[in-house]
């Protein structure tokens, strides 16, 4: 059977603004795996992955929260990713079980908790860039910098968020049992939110650092190792666009590598938003990847026919 790494963003597993609460994120996956379900049944292996900015976001802002008001410890961003890893990760598991019961189809799903190491000299350490949390409006968010010590930017024009660093990812410990969940037939959630992020000692023990790596390179890396014959980054529009958000924006049906290379150097992709998706699927084809795809998830079956979605190609 083909195999296909779904990387689905984190942002889209969120409600609307005020409609953020763990229902609300659980029906907004419900709508995406029912898709993941579609492709499954059509035939495919699925390795889901997921993004986790607000989540996180939310659980640090939580954890603040708790400490000021009530003297409890802090969460290490790490484990801050390892939370979010189980939450979406059962969110999926049970969605995507629902589904198999109610279309016949003899599978499992099961989340592996995935750790990935990085390099902890990664100049990303210096220069903090991966946003995560809810959008601010701009004094809110210098007033976070200024009295919580945040790194803030504003983030595509939709307002401003805190950023982390977000360092590239090297290796997938848990790629073998991966693997091995693939050939046994289950439908697997893994490298959620990019995987939790760790390095390696000068003792040669791994130990967590505090980063959340980007889930789309993690996934890109994923995707490349297993011999993936698809790459499909699943997010809340619908195509990458040429000058997003403004009069003259363009949708784009297919471009190839050496366009999308063109388009990154020109400056048309966020860095943080849709830039570091359309590197992970040059990256992947680059890699020997056959076929990449950037999407809504609404329009993942029709993008698997050619006929939705921006399609990366060779050339």
């Amino acid at each position: 059977m083909p195999v296909a790494v779904v990387a689905v963003g984190g942002n889209s597993l969120m409600g609307e603004e005020g409609e953020e609460s763990v229902p609300h994120q659980y029906s907004a996956a419900v709508k995406t795996m029912r898709h993941v379900a579609d492709m499954i049944e059509k035939g495919w292996d699925v390795v889901i992955s997921h993004g986790n900015g607000p989540q996180v976001g939310f659980i640090l802002l939580r954890a603040e929260l708790a400490k000021e008001q009530a003297g409890l410890h802090g969460v290490p961003l790490d484990s801050c990713v390892a939370d979010t890893q189980g939450a979406i990760g059962y969110n999926f598991q049970q969605i995507l079980r629902n589904e198999f019961d109610r279309r016949g189809i003899d599978k499992e799903a099961v989340t592996v908790v995935t750790r990935v190491e990085v390099d902890k000299s990664d100049p990303a350490f210096d220069n903090p860039a991966k946003p995560i949390g809810p959008f601010m409006e701009e004094e809110e968010a210098h007033q976070h910098e200024k009295e919580d010590g945040w790194d803030v930017v504003e983030d595509s024009g939709r307002g401003w968020r805190r950023v982390v660093p977000s360092p590239m990812p090297k290796r997938i410990v848990e790629q073998k049992s991966i693997e091995t969940l693939i050939d046994a037939g289950q439908s697997v959630i893994a490298v959620g939110g990019g995987g939790i992020p760790v390095y390696r000692r000068d003792d040669g023990i791994l130990a967590g650092i505090p980063a959340v790596i980007d889930k789309d390179r993690a996934s890109c890396l994923l995707a490349s190792n297993i011999d993936s014959d698809l790459f499909m980054i699943s997010t809340d529009v619908d195509k990458v666009c040429l000058n997003f958000g403004e009069p003259d924006e363009k949708e784009l049906d297919s471009i190839t590598i050496s366009e999308a290379k063109q388009y990154i150097e020109d400056g048309h992709f966020a860095p943080g938003s849709m830039k570091p998706k359309v590197e992970a699927a040059v990256e992947f084809l680059e890699s020997g990847g056959d076929r990449a795809i950037i999407t809504s998830p609404a329009n993942m079956p029709a993008a698997l026919d050619g006929d939705a979605g921006t399609q990366i190609v060779k050339g």
